[in-house]
């Protein structure tokens, strides 16, 4: 069929709306002289050109050469047809009807063309903290339904001016259908309240007043994008102890928000990498290497070289941190273990206990969304929690999958929706602890099922049977309420195994459908014989798996409470060891850290088996270790004894301790790590005088060799390295080195954690291949 004087449609598929797209289309199309029209729909742009055969073919080319810088095309198709007759080329009203599969975008950093306008006193959005355009601002924190036009959004109830309308309207405008514009005559205004929501001040007078508490030393509650933060003045040992004493958040590291790169540059180690992803769009918390005299308060991150530190991101922040010469501490808006705060009125509630002056707007935020945290590994990004900038951001797959909803595990909580060959990540909703994070949990969960208008053909969930996820999809599934949740009433369940969850994630985002030997390493994860697992090496698909070798098991006396003291954990090792005598061990550093009354109640609970479930965790390994060294005796939050005998191990330390790769019987043959062996060289080196730093390396070492020695002994090329324990850049980078030297090929985290805020994905995985090989189990 000739091609001459054709129409061409044009079906266009990822984050195009929001960004420029259809202007950008627009201005292509007048340029090559073609007619037709562009407008956003449910799942994308669709565009209708007519014209010459050849002048078409440029501008299918030149759509995705030369699209706007924030879009992104996951899928270009087109057809052809005969001609309609189109007098111009116009932008069309959006269209709603159809499946909804477009692309939220992130919330994006403010451009360089609005800051510039923002410090620029003769523009007429000179101050003002709300200024943005098609290519920066509030996205997914604003959207209430799709498609993103401005009724859709909480921008509803601002009625642009004349000003602002006309950016609005014109095609050729950096402004034209950017849902959020807005200008100090007619936009969402600032007002400072003290801790009884009483008004002090309003507009620029507020701002000045919010950065004066600042330099005073006071804590200001600031509403941002996606919820509020807790600033302090990060020089102030004072002020930042108090945030911790009142905000619940004893020693985890606390955010920091630098004013510009120069700053950044006082306080950190700045490599090209890490500065890409400071100035990116994204503008995440990036760990980076402390210097020893960074001017901050040591209390930022006790006992951490890495400090996290974000550049400013809306032109709110850009206008405070612009009055300080200091950076500041910009933690979660929340107590510790719930979630962030969006609402003035919830703020105020909530925050009053813990904040002098509380910084507020009346842009209304829809939905939650905590700043995202990314470290280099390999000398590339990999997030530690995806959330701002990232969510909802859809991981693509090789083919379509059901509709099918994930409900993450219990830990840095994140939700999971196939939609057509996507599968969009929730933001991070954190660790279901308390009855807040559990109403976020729901309401993540409605907002997905309702914006996407998705109907689930099936839940997955952890295996684990006391997961308030997991009890949350069975209990729906067979209820028969009203509303939204009757969508899920009666749909079949797929249990996923919290370790096969880790595996299926890394398979998944890098799109490898074979399998690949699993080295899925953690603190805690439901096995299938009941126990705890964490230490698990398993051969598998995103289908299905066997376990081929795995830590030798050990109790954890008092069980959750173990987690939280290592002692405990070391003590049981002991135990496992050399019996009731280990009690009177007071040479031993854990020992001597548990009172006397303590120790016999502890071993009472290990000779009879008392609440000391069995467990191969890795990670509670990692803390035996720090406790037995006297580096950690107990922890204020997760993984807190490992980071830190990561952050003492000496990185020339080459040696290694013995550990014992041996088959044992368990249900089939399968290979143990024996960590006897490792142990006792640990506490010999210990007692010999050996210093912390070196005993930490060798420790590391050690399970790096045996990570490879398993890999050899299974045979399987591809190594997966996943879970919690492989956030730990030594451990991580050193095992891909030597299984790559080995001539094996290593697969880690690039797109979603290694922690279980991937999960999710895996459990996506596994549910579309059990139903397409009909295994689900319901």
């Amino acid at each position: 069929m000739s091609r001459e004087g054709k129409r061409v449609r044009v079906e266009i598929r990822g984050a195009v709306q929001g960004v420029g797209f259809r202007p950008f289309v627009y201005r292509l199309a007048h340029e090559l002289g073609l007619t037709g029209w562009v407008l956003n729909d449910s799942r994308g742009v669709s565009i209708e050109a007519e014209g010459p055969a050849p002048v078409l073919e440029s501008f299918l080319e030149r759509l995705q050469t030369e699209k706007p810088p924030r879009a992104v095309l996951l899928s270009v198709e087109s057809d052809w047809l005969e001609l309609e007759g189109f007098d111009e080329f116009s932008i069309r009203h959006s269209e709603e009807s159809g499946t909804k599969s477009v692309v939220m975008l992130p919330d994006v950093a403010t451009c360089d063309d609005c800051l510039a306008e923002v410090l620029d006193p003769q523009d007429r959005r000179f101050g003002y903290p709300f200024t943005n355009c098609t290519n920066c601002g509030p996205r997914f924190t604003i959207i209430r339904a799709l498609p993103y036009d401005r009724p859709n959004t909480t921008m509803q109830g601002f009625v642009m001016c004349p000003d602002c309308n006309r950016e609005y309207e014109e095609p050729l405008d950096r402004r034209f259908h950017a849902q959020p514009n807005a200008c100090p005559v007619c936009g969402p205004q600032l007002q400072l309240w003290d801790p009884n929501g009483q008004e002090t001040a309003q507009g620029r007078d507020a701002l000045l007043q919010a950065a004066e508490g600042l330099r005073r030393g006071e804590i200001l509650a600031a509403k941002g994008l996606g919820g509020f933060h807790l600033m302090v003045d990060a020089r102030d040992d004072g002020a930042v102890g108090r945030l911790r004493k009142r905000k619940g958040r004893y020693e985890k590291p606390l955010a920091l928000m630098a004013r510009d790169l120069d700053q950044v540059r006082q306080i950190c180690r700045v490599s090209p990498d890490a500065e890409a992803l400071l100035v990116s769009a994204e503008s995440p918390i990036v760990l980076m290497p402390r210097l020893d005299d960074a001017k901050v308060a040591d209390e930022i991150a006790p006992s951490n070289p890495y400090l996290g530190v974000m550049l400013p991101y809306t032109p709110l922040h850009h206008l405070l941190l612009g009055k300080l010469c200091f950076p500041v501490v910009a933690t979660s808006g929340n107590l510790s273990d719930e979630p962030i705060c969006i609402d003035n009125q919830e703020a105020l509630e909530r925050l009053a206990e813990i904040a002098d002056l509380f910084l507020v707007h009346d842009r209304p935020i829809h939905r939650h969304v905590d700043d995202s945290v990314i470290h280099l590994m390999e000398g590339e990004a990999q997030p530690i929690r995806r959330a701002r900038g990232l969510a909802p951001m859809p991981l693509v797959l090789p083919e379509p999958a059901p509709v099918i909803l994930a409900v993450g595990g219990h830990l840095k909580n994140v939700v999971a929706l196939s939609v057509g060959d996507k599968v969009f990540l929730s933001q991070h909703i954190g660790d279901m602890e308390t009855p807040q994070a559990f109403e976020a949990f729901e309401a993540v969960i409605r907002d997905f099922l309702e914006v996407y208008e998705a109907e689930p053909v099936a839940v997955a969930h952890d295996l684990h049977p006391d997961y308030p996820s997991t009890r949350w999809a069975l209990e729906t599934i067979g209820g028969d309420e009203a509303g939204w949740k009757s969508l899920l009433a009666g749909k079949p369940t797929v249990e996923v195994q919290h370790h096969h969850a880790h595996l299926a994630s890394c398979l998944a985002e890098h799109h490898i459908e074979g399998r690949a030997l699993g080295v899925t390493w953690d603190g805690t994860g439901y096995g299938t014989d009941g126990t705890v697992w964490g230490g698990e090496f398993l051969l598998g698909d995103t289908c299905d798996f066997t376990r081929v070798a795995r830590l030798r098991p050990f109790s954890l006396p008092g069980g959750d409470a173990a987690v939280k003291e290592p002692r405990r954990v070391a003590l049981a090792l002991l135990w496992e060891m050399w019996g009731e005598e280990v009690l009177d061990r007071e040479d031993l550093a854990p020992v001597r850290a548990i009172s006397t009354g303590d120790r016999r109640l502890l071993g009472s609970m290990l000779a009879k088996g008392v609440r000391s479930p069995q467990t191969t965790s890795a990670g509670r390994l990692f803390d035996a270790v720090a406790a037995l060294v006297d580096v950690r005796q107990s922890v204020s939050f997760e993984g807190q004894a490992a980071m830190a005998l990561e952050f003492i191990a000496s990185e020339a330390e080459n040696g290694t301790y013995p550990i014992e790769v041996r088959s044992v019987a368990d249900g089939g043959e399968i290979l143990e790590l024996d960590w006897e062996p490792l142990i006792r060289e640990v506490i010999e080196d210990s007692q010999r005088g050996i210093d912390a730093g070196i005993i930490g390396a060798r420790f590391h070492n050690t399970l790096v060799e045996a990570i490879v020695a398993v890999a050899q002994e299974v045979g399987e090329p591809r190594v997966v390295l996943t879970g919690g324990c492989f956030q730990n850049r030594l451990l991580t980078e050193r095992a891909a080195h030597r299984l790559r030297e080995s001539g094996l090929d290593v697969l880690v985290h690039r797109q979603v954690p290694a922690n279980d805020g991937g999960i999710s994905l895996g459990q996506i995985a596994v549910a579309t291949a059990r139903l397409a090989s009909h295994d689900g189990k319901s």
